[in-house]
């Protein structure tokens, strides 16, 4: 099994048709301990009892530092270690520039970019300690492309600052063995954007899409159990596309 022993943090990993539980069903099953990180409103420990007894949930707000902080200290005293974090926690909105206020750009950074920072914060010095870690982020083909298909401008902004982010960590942290790494994954089928897309739309975007299908949470997933992995050793502030060739560079 690829992740056999490991503790794997997931933030926004509640919901049950997202890729964040895509993802901790797919660690599960390559043999990872998981502790999904969630809203109280979301149930994680709900979301975690589906895995199986020996995963947890966890309560954490990851837009609050102390909230970060007490959740790694929480999963270190009951399971000892944090091998991996998959910072997957974020919200979108549908406006255009003109449209964004200032609470419409500080609910989509922080759940997403101060999010990201405040998790990874909480986790490293555990990391280090171990001189092992694998990081790996959630971005979005908007950060690529300059805009989403449901997302605003300051959508594409937080998830292109989370790979500038991603990198410095990059850089920063591949002394004391920790990988840092993200996903960019394009339109995929999951609860965020059930219904919002018109027939005759969807048609014009499976047009741009070479596999001409929309993606499936596992799709995500499977990368991001490759990121995690050791089968990804040498990998480190690598983007990695999941769009079914939307964005072909």
């Amino acid at each position: 099994m690829l992740l056999k022993d490991k503790v794997a943090l997931i933030t926004g990993g509640a919901g049950l048709n997202g890729l964040g539980f895509a993802t901790a069903k797919m660690m599960a099953a390559q043999g990872a301990r998981v502790v999904l990180l969630d809203l109280e409103r979301a149930d994680p420990a709900g979301a975690a009892a589906q895995l199986g007894p020996q995963h947890l949930g966890v309560v954490a707000d990851v837009t609050d530092k102390a909230s970060c902080e007490r959740a790694a200290a929480e999963v270190l005293a009951r399971l000892g270690r944090i091998d991996i974090l998959f910072n997957n926690a974020g919200i979108t909105q549908p406006r255009k520039t003109l449209d964004i206020t200032g609470a419409d750009y500080d609910a989509v950074l922080d759940v997403s970019l101060r999010g990201m920072l405040y998790m990874s914060q909480a986790v490293i010095p555990a990391m280090r300690e171990q001189k092992s870690g694998s990081i790996i982020n959630t971005s979005s083909v908007s950060a690529q492309r300059g805009g989403g298909i449901l997302g605003g401008p300051h959508y594409s902004a937080a998830k292109a600052g989370m790979l500038g982010l991603g990198r410095a960590m990059a850089r920063e942290f591949g002394i004391d063995g920790i990988r840092v790494n993200a996903v960019t994954p394009g339109l995929i089928a999951t609860d965020i954007n059930k219904g919002l897309i018109p027939e005759d739309r969807m048609k014009g975007i499976l047009e741009q899409i070479p596999l001409n299908r929309i993606g499936e949470p596992a799709d995500v997933a499977g990368c991001v159990v490759f990121l995690a992995s050791d089968l990804a050793k040498y990998l480190t502030g690598v983007t990695l596309d999941v769009n079914g060739g939307m964005l072909i560079h």
